[in-house]
């Protein structure tokens, strides 16, 4: 099935492991031409490099710090200067910082929206100028099963994860008329070096409370992060896709 992506220029953010680099694999796969942006591990960022550039001989990374909205505009009009536009952006790049609220500092606060909220914010700002003038884009954020539902521990996680939700939203609205989508992929539990650490005696509870019986594949969400990039999903904004395996429903 042709998705539409072949000539796409996409950028993926936290784009070295997990979830952002399945999710740069699998838009590379369909023809875009991907760039991916880290902030500390370079080599883990050259090793999917090489991976997209073993489909089509195209593949970039680039590093910022997506909570400083100066160096995530410039990257972006760097890399719509150089690639001629920018028609994908994946908003994957987040922190994760746990803590019951009565305990939570505010430097943790303060540093967990300002990645996960002002950073997709600020890039989207950035990436939409581009995509009005193509008048095509695609924005995905990247939520969570905890935005949607809640985690004893993780308030400001949550907090910042239904942040993308409004967010997504708005924009949707505001950028309709241009031809530009915007929505979220909430992932469930996914099997990454984040969960790797779980003993088995928390890997069973939680699997007891998944109807599907099983943890999610970072493909998985790379699938539904493609197919909403895609011409495919053109009727489809504003809205957000739970992949969770029936965790929450």
């Amino acid at each position: 099935m042709d998705l539409g992506l072949s000539g796409k220029i996409a950028l993926v953010t936290g784009g070295s492991r997990g979830i952002g680099k399945a999710c740069a694999l699998a838009l590379a796969k369909e023809g875009a031409d991907v760039t991916i942006s880290f902030t500390s591990n370079e080599i883990a960022a050259q090793e999917t490099v090489d991976a997209l550039r073993a489909h089509h001989g195209k593949g970039e990374m680039v590093r910022f710090d997506v909570g400083d909205a100066a160096a995530g505009q410039a990257a972006i009009d760097a890399l719509v200067k150089s690639k001629g536009g920018l028609h994908v952006l994946v908003n994957n790049a987040g922190v994760a910082i746990d803590g019951l609220v009565m305990r939570f500092k505010d430097e943790d606060l303060e540093k967990i929206f300002k990645t996960n909220v002002f950073g997709a914010y600020t890039l989207s700002r950035a990436a939409c100028r581009a995509m009005m003038k193509a008048r095509w884009g695609r924005i995905i954020m990247m939520g969570s099963v905890v935005g949607e539902m809640g985690n004893t521990g993780q308030s400001a996680y949550a907090a910042t994860k239904s942040a993308l939700e409004g967010l997504s939203k708005s924009l949707a609205r505001e950028l309709a008329s241009r031809n530009i989508t915007c929505n979220v992929v909430s992932p469930g539990f996914i099997d990454t070096d984040m969960t790797k650490g779980m003993t088995e005696t928390m890997r069973a509870a939680l699997l007891s409370q998944i109807p599907l019986g099983a943890m999610g594949s970072a493909e998985d969400i790379a699938d539904a992060v493609t197919w909403l990039s895609s011409e495919r999903a053109r009727y489809v904004t504003g809205q957000v896709l739970s992949v969770n395996g029936g965790l929450y429903m």
